[in-house]
């Protein structure tokens, strides 16, 4: 007997991927069946009959080929044995064996419904809205995977095979970046441990095996030159707003989704000057923050006493729409490095800074700004509302400037913190805390 792997090239999806077949020679007769597995030819190793390492989980997929061999040298063995012929049905029950007698046959579901009671049980505990908005967004990607497939999530069957097809799918189809996959795996293994945790349900999978690893992106922030040219730029009235909600920002550190809901209550006199209270809405930590001479102008520019909201703030895709006309006419042309991935690889452009300007990156502007004037980094965690610190670390690792100064502070005792930034200390300073 001898076995074959194929990669049907001739029948090509959407996707561009092949499906790959088990051929079976034996003593002259020919067998040839799915076996389900796809990928592209740029992953398949012809010559070795085996996918590619740029295959997602190669080891794995090359792993389940071996066992479909010996599974089919163990049934031509048993049918050698007592004379019998080898067919077509016998072979494809090799590759897919049907339940056992007297074992019935479990109905899958989709993972849509079941994904939905999970959903509804985090909404039940008290979940914060935009995690059940990121589990909606993942059930999404999940159920597109079926339709686009075929097949179902079930998990009581899903393993390493199915887990691979996702994983082609979300990251070819859906083109979905690195750290956004990783998002995915995580959602599907929390989804996956309170189905067996907390329903009982006899997952198909060891969870350690379903394994993801964040990548480290570039987190664009602005200069001290860049918030000066931001703040003195002349623009049309109608784009006047956007700047100074998201100038706010960079003095604050605040996310979109609380600047939005900034109202009366939240401002509160302290000492000579005036601080926000809050509880930001995607952690549900409460901050202080003390809000610095230029920060306290914004909002006494808008000062209303009719106004509900302390802040005139658009939806985001328009803020963020109006962020890269603000950005522009603001003179922040200069390249700036885009990361991203492509089959396997590093691709990397200079894009404009101006078009890469979000709400968010006022958030990593406040936090390496306050970091190169010599913030510690236990009070930068307060103000930005962290659980953990390596969250803040995140920041003084990025922030090429930060560890020049502290080294040649340390090493040379040159260039004290106080001295650290161009632009005045009063735009991102932070009150000191009281004895």
């Amino acid at each position: 007997m001898v076995t074959q792997f194929v990669l049907r090239s001739d029948k090509k999806d959407k996707a561009g991927r092949c499906p790959v077949h088990l051929v079976v020679y034996f003593d002259g007769a020919r067998l040839k069946c799915a076996t389900g597995e796809k990928c592209r030819p740029a992953d398949w190793n012809a010559d070795k009959q085996k996918f590619r390492a740029s295959y997602p989980l190669a080891e794995e997929a090359n792993d389940l080929l071996a066992r479909l061999t010996s599974d089919t040298l163990a049934w031509w063995r048993k049918l050698r044995a007592a004379g019998e012929k080898p067919t077509l049905e016998g072979l494809r029950g090799v590759l897919r064996p049907a339940p056992a007698v007297g074992e019935a046959a479990v109905e899958q579901q989709s993972v849509g419904v079941l994904y939905e009671e999970y959903r509804q049980s985090m909404r039940a505990r008290g979940y914060a809205w935009e995690t059940l908005r990121q589990h909606i967004v993942a059930r999404n990607w999940f159920t597109g995977f079926e339709q686009w497939s075929g097949q179902l999530l079930d998990p009581v069957t899903y393993d390493l095979a199915r887990h691979d097809a996702l994983l082609g799918y979300l990251r070819e189809v859906r083109k979905l970046a690195p750290n956004t996959m990783y998002t995915a795996v995580k959602d599907l293994k929390s989804f996956l441990r309170f189905l067996r945790d907390e329903r009982g349900l006899a997952v198909g999978i060891e969870l350690r095996k379903l394994v993801a690893k964040p990548a480290d992106s570039p987190k664009l922030y602005l200069t001290a030159a860049d918030l000066e040219a931001l703040a003195t730029v002349v623009l049309p009235a109608n784009l006047v707003a956007t700047r100074d909600v998201f100038l706010f920002c960079c003095y604050t550190g605040l996310r979109y989704s609380d600047v939005v809901a900034l109202h009366p209550g939240n401002l509160q006199e302290w000492k000579e000057g005036r601080v926000l209270r809050l509880i930001q809405s995607k952690t549900r930590a409460g901050v202080s923050i003390y809000l610095t001479t230029a920060a306290s102008a914004i909002l006494d520019k808008y000062a209303d006493s009719e106004r509900l909201r302390l802040l005139p703030v658009h939806p985001n895709q328009v803020m963020n729409k109006y962020l890269k006309r603000v950005a522009k006419l603001a003179g922040l042309t200069a390249a700036a490095d885009l990361v991203s991935t492509d089959h396997g690889g590093i691709v990397r452009a200079a894009v404009p800074k101006c078009e890469l300007v979000t709400m968010h990156t006022a958030r990593h502007t406040f936090a390496t700004q306050s970091l190169l004037r010599g913030m510690p980094v236990e009070v930068l965690q307060k103000v930005l509302g962290h659980k953990k610190i390596q969250t803040t670390l995140i920041y003084a690792k990025i922030v090429e400037d930060f560890q020049h100064h502290t080294m040649r502070r340390i090493w040379e005792g040159q260039g004290a913190p106080d001295r650290l930034g161009a632009l005045d200390k009063q735009v991102c300073a932070v009150e000191p805390l009281a004895a």
